[in-house]
C-alpha cells in the first residue's frame, strides 16, 4: 500500500481458523522486518507454532531459521490464502478512496480491526441456524458493552 507516496507492506499472522493474531505495517520487506513480526508474535502468543505457512518470500525462511529453528515451514503460493483474505478490509478502504494519512493511522486501524473482526468471525458451516444467531447476538452484546464503556 502507498501512504503519502511511500510504499508500505502489511504483515499479518492468521491462525488455522482464520483469526487474525497480529498485524504489522512496515516500510521494508526484508529479513529484519520478518524477524520483528515473528518476535512480536512469539511474545504475544507465548508459544511457538507447530507449522508456519507463508508465501514464497525468502525473508520468512531466513528469519524463521534464527527466531524459530524448530518450526516446520511451508512456503507455497496457495497455502497462505487465510492471511491474504484478511487484507480485504484494508483493500476495501483503499478502493473507496478513504486512504490513510499516515503509517501510524494505518497501524492503529489494522491492529484494532483485526481484534474486532475476530469477535464477529463465526464459522457458519459448523453451526446450526439457532446456534449461529445465539453466538451472533452474544458478539453484538459484547460489542455494545465495549462501546458503552468507551462512551462513558
Amino acid at each position: 500500500m502507498t501512504i503519502k507516496g511511500k510504499k508500505y507492506w502489511l504483515w499479518r499472522a492468521v491462525d488455522a481458523n482464520g483469526y487474525v493474531l497480529d498485524a504489522l505495517l512496515q516500510s521494508r520487506r526484508n529479513k529484519a522486518a520478518a524477524m520483528r513480526l515473528m518476535r512480536k508474535l512469539l511474545k504475544d502468543q507465548g508459544i511457538a507454532p507447530r507449522v508456519m505457512v507463508t508465501d514464497k518470500l525468502r525473508s520468512y525462511s531466513a528469519a524463521k531459521s534464527e527466531v524459530m529453528p524448530g518450526v516446520e515451514h511451508r512456503s507455497h503460493k496457495g497455502l497462505n490464502n487465510r492471511a491474504e483474505n484478511s487484507h480485504l478490509a484494508l483493500r476495501r478502504r483503499e478502493r473507496r478512496m478513504m486512504r490513510f494519512k499516515s503509517a501510524r493511522q494505518c497501524q492503529r486501524f489494522v491492529s484494532t480491526h483485526g481484534q474486532i473482526a475476530n469477535l464477529f468471525l463465526l464459522h457458519r458451516k459448523h453451526l446450526t441456524a439457532t446456534d449461529y444467531r445465539q453466538l451472533r447476538n452474544h458478539a453484538i452484546s459484547i460489542w455494545r458493552d465495549i462501546g458503552g464503556s468507551i462512551a462513558a
